[in-house]
């Protein structure tokens, strides 16, 4: 049975590990012990070591044939150290024949609403997505020389019934007025971990694909939609100048890009069909 290598074994992991569990063997990268018990109840064995520390990665090298990064990158700079270790690492031994990254579509920055497709320039404003785009390119660079067949898959919001923002509807944060909104992309994380499983099966070297649903909503409808499914009050609208005096700078840089992400290169080539295309038919 082919080996595989989990980093950053977090929801959607743990969603996608069901699904793994029957082809590989699976391993994941813990830095805390608490998690080992619970992994391997879920038929994983634990590795333990730090993305944070390189030392402690020796271990990563030669494990596996097929590694998934999920890990975040560093909460600070511009560059992701931690996949840095990682790369270094897994060089130390038996190269994996395929690597799949979890990136974000924050990497394209505002697009004022256009549709951006795969190709689309990288335009990242933020620390939190230049990060991202410096663990690409990494991983871009370190597939082609080491012909590693690697993938990133580009994702959007990611929501689930135990993932909406039920909390920001209760607390009554307010949203953009509908004519000044911005569009957003979101995926639900079931349709996520299967999205994983066909990138391993069909994914092309060194290829970049969007994981977002076929929806075409603006951020404040998403809102709505969520607050009436769970009988709670819409946010009220306001404004862009007033929603951005009153929110956090975090936030806000989530609510100030606006862009619209096309879904077809994954579609044809991984061969996905989405449980749930929309958000509505996940809350029904």
């Amino acid at each position: 049975m082919r080996r595989l290598l989990i980093i950053g074994c977090g929801d959607v992991a743990r969603r996608a590990i069901p699904l793994l569990i029957d082809r590989y063997r699976v391993f994941a990268l813990v830095r805390n012990p608490a998690y080992c018990a619970g992994l391997r109840a879920l038929g994983v064995m634990p590795v333990m070591g730090d993305l944070d520390d390189r030392h402690s990665l020796a271990r990563l090298g030669g494990i596996a044939e097929v590694v998934l990064h999920f890990a975040p990158p560093p909460n600070a700079g511009v560059s992701d150290m931690r996949t840095r270790h990682l790369l270094a690492a897994l060089s130390g031994g038996v190269l994996p024949q395929r690597l799949l990254y979890i990136s974000t579509s924050g990497v394209y920055g505002d697009c004022a609403g256009a549709w951006v497709s795969e190709t689309h320039p990288t335009q990242a404003k933020s620390p939190r997505a230049l990060r991202r785009v410096d663990a690409e390119q990494q991983i871009r660079a370190w597939a082609k020389g080491n012909r590693v067949r690697a993938c990133i898959l580009r994702v959007p919001g990611i929501y689930a019934h135990d993932r909406l923002p039920l909390d920001r509807l209760r607390a009554g944060t307010p949203a953009v007025v509908a004519s000044q909104d911005s569009y957003s992309n979101h995926i639900h994380a079931d349709d996520l971990a299967h999205i994983v499983i066909d990138a391993l099966r069909y994914g092309k070297a060194n290829r970049v694909y969007h994981t977002t649903d076929d929806d075409e909503m603006k951020m404040g409808d998403y809102f709505d939609a969520v607050a009436d499914a769970h009988h709670l009050p819409r946010p009220p609208r306001l404004p862009r100048a007033e929603v951005q005096s009153l929110v956090s700078p975090m936030l806000w840089s989530f609510m100030n890009e606006s862009r619209r992400l096309t879904n077809r290169r994954m579609k044809q080539e991984l061969k996905v069909r989405l449980i749930y295309p929309t958000v509505e038919d996940a809350l029904l």
